[in-house]
């Protein structure tokens, strides 16, 4: 049957100024930013979150993966919302909700205060899909392409920079100020979100998929408690396979559900396009290879140097080491786009890939002083940096202007589903290739030198999946159609 979803409304691209173009990506990128620091913010405090919460090791755990489930429930949901009914209204709502978590976080001395703040944090991911689909709906062609490049690359850079000013504070300041500290970028952004973004005229209105939204939520969150879970249960424990069997029975129930409505919260016959599945495929293989560099620098900086390979280093210096990789990224997004442009973004990808899995290798022999692991941080980067920049513009290429948001949002979530498998695949390798060191077993070099070597392969697969999209040179075109030129798409059949 076909969608009954009505046509887009013709948006005004055309008529953005360049300087307003400018305020738009600055602003649509710092919120980007502000979203991803949530991530790293509790970084500093996890070896001290059971004393602070007065919780045990295995519960205080919660505040980390609190903030991991409840941003892959909200990715798919608010990138839906936005398409029906406005993606400034959903990129406000996901701002008050990081503000709002980023208080109570900032209030709380105990496990469930802490909880509760991290699960609304969580709920703001959606910010990024929503930003990039935003810049479709307003931008002139010829700016999108570098605008979306930085957009995509935003979540790697507010990583990567708010790891340093984290642990600065964390080291010099009360804990609570790490929170505060967020909510205030959060209401920074919101405010100048009010002031110079626009409400795209591109909104299909019509009924939520309520129904498919919590068996999406209930699939996915059986299935990443499983593997965030897994290590503390045991891989064969009957809480995780069960929790995966039932994930992927929801998920089976799911699935036909979507195709037999008119209306479903995510268009899985676009879904299963050529390039929007192999690009789908390519992010959350990419997105489990770009975990390995997060893991294994932190642990070598600071390890004692009596190891034979650990640095001895502080926190504070794990954050000057992996900062750089977020400038690094910043400054790739226009080479990103310029790649696209002149020949597509699947060429774009696939060098991303290849640049990072030579940044792992590089890696591999370079692991003995802080310069080495700075330029293996930075190398990664950059091809973090081109590949998430090419990601959003294979995807828009291949969806009509009003499922933007969506399509993108679940891009999004299958890259946060393959950053969360290469944890737990991470967690197993480290916890098995250890070496004595006084009382403890500490993970050896061979098993840091082997997860490097996981990263590396799962960057060449996703140069392989990437090889594989259809290779005509309008992708890039396609995705910077402004909204005026899109609204002859036709609705996908359904």
């Amino acid at each position: 049957m076909k969608s009954s979803a009505p046509p887009p409304a013709a948006g005004r691209p055309s008529e953005t100024r360049p300087e307003a173009a400018d305020r738009l990506v600055a602003v649509l990128a710092f919120s980007g930013i502000v979203v991803s620091l949530m991530q790293t913010v509790v970084i500093p405090l996890v070896p001290e979150l059971p004393e602070l919460l007065h919780a045990s090791p295995s519960d205080a755990t919660w505040a980390i993966t609190a903030t991991l489930l409840a941003g892959a429930v909200a990715t798919p949901v608010m990138g839906r919302l936005g398409d029906m009914y406005g993606k400034r209204r959903m990129l406000l709502a996901s701002l008050f909700l990081l503000v709002a978590g980023s208080v109570v976080a900032a209030l709380s001395d105990g496990l469930g205060p802490m909880i509760v703040g991290r699960t609304l944090q969580g709920l703001a991911s959606g910010v990024i899909p929503l930003g990039i689909s935003i810049m479709r709906d307003e931008l002139p062609a010829e700016r999108l392409g570098s605008a979306i490049a930085l957009m995509g690359a935003s979540l790697g850079i507010g990583g990567a920079l708010g790891l340093p000013a984290a642990a600065f504070l964390a080291e010099r300041v009360d804990w609570h100020v790490l929170f505060w500290v967020a909510a205030c970028m959060g209401a920074v952004a919101t405010v100048l979100v009010l002031a110079l973004v626009p409400e795209s005229r591109v909104c299909t209105g019509g009924r939520f998929d309520l129904v498919g939204a919590a068996g999406l939520s209930a699939a996915l969150l059986c299935l990443l408690l499983a593997v965030s879970k897994g290590a503390a249960w045991g891989w064969g424990s009957g809480w995780t396979l069960g929790l995966i069997g039932v994930s992927l029975l929801i998920l089976a129930v799911w699935g036909r559900w979507e195709l037999r409505i008119g209306q479903p919260l995510v268009d899985l016959r676009t879904a299963a396009r050529r390039q929007v599945l192999l690009t789908n495929i390519a992010s959350a293989v990419f997105g489990f290879a770009m975990f390995a560099v997060s893991l294994v620098l932190p642990q070598v900086i600071q390890l004692p140097k009596a190891t034979g390979y650990g640095l001895g280093s502080s926190l504070l210096t794990v954050g000057l080491v992996m900062g750089p990789s977020g400038l690094v990224m910043m400054a790739v997004a226009p080479l990103s786009a310029r790649i696209s442009r002149t020949r597509g973004p699947k060429a774009t990808l696939m060098t991303g890939a290849v640049v990072v899995a030579a940044g792992y290798l590089l890696g591999m022999v370079l692991m003995s002083e802080i310069w080495e692991l700075l330029l293996v941080s930075a190398v990664i980067g950059a091809g973090i940096g081109l590949a998430y920049g090419a990601m959003p513009a294979l995807i828009m290429a291949a969806v009509p202007v009003f499922e933007t948001a969506a399509a993108n949002s679940f891009n999004t979530l299958t890259r946060a589903i393959g950053t969360s498998a290469a944890s737990a695949a991470a967690g197993v390798v480290l916890a098995q290739m250890t070496t004595r060191f006084g009382p403890l077993d500490v993970p050896s070099e061979n098993g840091f030198r082997t997860v490097l070597a996981i990263g590396a392969g799962a960057a060449l697969v996703a140069f392989l999946v990437a090889a594989f999209l259809p290779g005509h040179d309008h992708a890039a075109s396609a995705a910077a159609r402004p909204a005026t030129e899109a609204t002859s798409a036709e609705p996908a059949d359904n």
